[in-house]
């Protein structure tokens, strides 16, 4: 294989659609060296920036971790807390990376980053593992966080052995840890894209393919090069979450008031029937507007404004939907991520956020926790910090849920503690 041609941003074909992937696993795996790496490799450190670390380094090699290590506790640390998002491209593709945060105690900024993710690459660390054993045991924050990234419905996971420099005998050590993954993943009943050998550090296998006998398959640019991004369904029913609502002269009676949201799946053009949600309202579709501009139609990804032929009370929170295509409910099941030190308890009321919508709910029951290391089901009264469990939920107010596998928009809440305002997890419809 040929390495892939590194480009400038301005000669990208702008109209490729950009794969957005975050990076995850243990702490000091070497997330942010990775991407550090391919930001070097690609030409995307800004002259300023590279003549920084160089200084920095005094002569030693430079840290390519600082390039994505933004925080002045992160540099002094050498950790990451926050969620850095960097970008480069190649000829092939545009990249939004996210470098998320390998601590429990930052799983949550993980989450973040993996929610709106195309893809994740799973760094292990192979100078962290026992090789001497039969087979080889995984570090549970990898577990854990290939675990999160399979419940947040990342389409693509790909695993990345990194520093496979520092073994004797790297291709005997890359299989080893390549059957633990493959183990892991068939157990939990996650699909992977690939896993393949790294050095974050000196650059083996990142963007040029790694020339070893015992390895002859893609770099890691090369296998994010071939991933799919995101495409919500763009067929079938409408349903649009209302962010706004705008008023203007223009479009129906002079005085037009403009649904503007961004589209989670299907379509919507002039002279469709709509109703809007929770109060189940009906009327006919004006005008649909994106940009500024009337258009003919818009599709799911796309942020549009809809116009209805009569006025109705419609307010930020609601629902834009096809009639009898989703139906508010009260009560429902879910995945629970719970990403708080206060445990999660039952009958505790909480806040939660569905779309642009805020509503009080409470948990009426745990019905288990998952153990991450056998991946069985538990008995549970409470969920810790970074624990994941099946739930039932109740709403003081009716949402129109759809189940997560369907629709990432309409099947995710988030949970916020109404005393300390804290992001407390994620909620995955079931």
């Amino acid at each position: 294989m040929t390495a892939p041609e590194i480009v400038h941003q301005a000669d990208v074909d702008t109209h490729h659609r950009a794969l957005r992937f975050l990076t995850c696993g243990s702490v000091d795996d070497g997330k942010s060296t990775l991407i550090g790496r391919l930001l070097f490799d690609s030409r995307a450190i800004l002259a300023d920036q590279l003549d920084t670390l160089e200084k920095r380094a005094a002569g030693a090699p430079i840290d390519l971790s600082l390039l994505t290590d933004g925080l002045e506790a992160e540099r002094e640390q050498g950790i990451t807390i926050d969620v850095a998002y960097r970008y480069f491209a190649t000829r092939a593709r545009k990249f939004i990376i996210a470098d998320a945060p390998g601590h429990e105690q930052y799983t949550r900024n993980m989450v973040t980053a993996a929610a709106g993710s195309d893809a994740a690459v799973v760094l292990v660390d192979v100078t962290k593992l026992d090789l001497d054993q039969a087979e080889v045991a995984l570090l549970p924050q990898t577990r854990r966080h290939t675990l999160l990234a399979h419940l947040l419905r990342v389409p693509s996971i790909v695993f990345a052995i990194n520093k496979i420099d520092a073994l004797g005998d790297p291709g005997t050590g890359f299989a080893k840890v390549a059957a633990a993954l493959r183990r892991f993943a068939q157990e939990a009943g996650i699909a992977f894209s690939a896993i393949v050998p790294v050095s974050a550090l000196r650059g083996d296998n990142v963007t040029a393919p790694l020339d070893a006998a015992w390895y002859n398959g893609p770099s890691l640019l090369q296998v994010l090069e071939s991933l799919p991004s995101v495409q919500e369904p763009v067929q079938g029913q409408l349903l649009q979450p209302v962010q706004y609502v705008a008023k203007d002269g223009e479009g129906v009676g002079n005085t037009a008031r403009v649904l503007w949201g961004r589209i989670a799946h299907g379509q919507v053009k002039a002279g469709d029937e709509v109703q809007i949600l929770p109060s189940g309202e009906r009327a006919v579709v004006a005008e649909v507007r994106r940009a500024g501009e009337v258009v003919a139609h818009a599709v799911a990804g796309e942020s549009a404004g809809i116009v209805l032929d009569r006025q109705l009370d419609v307010s930020r929170g609601d629902w834009v939907a096809t009639p009898g295509s989703a139906t508010p409910v009260q009560e429902f099941q879910a995945t629970l991520a719970w990403l708080d030190t206060e445990p999660a308890q039952v009958g505790r009321k909480y806040w939660v956020r569905h779309g642009n919508r805020w509503v009080q709910a409470r948990i009426s029951s745990i019905e288990h926790r998952l153990d991450i290391h056998s991946l069985q089901p538990t008995e549970a009264h409470e969920l810790g910090v970074n624990d994941i469990g099946s739930v039932q939920v109740q709403v003081q107010a009716a949402l129109p849920l759809e189940s997560y596998a369907r629709n990432r928009t309409s099947g995710a809440l988030i949970v916020v503690d109404p005393s300390s305002n804290r992001t407390s997890g994620a909620l995955l419809v079931r």
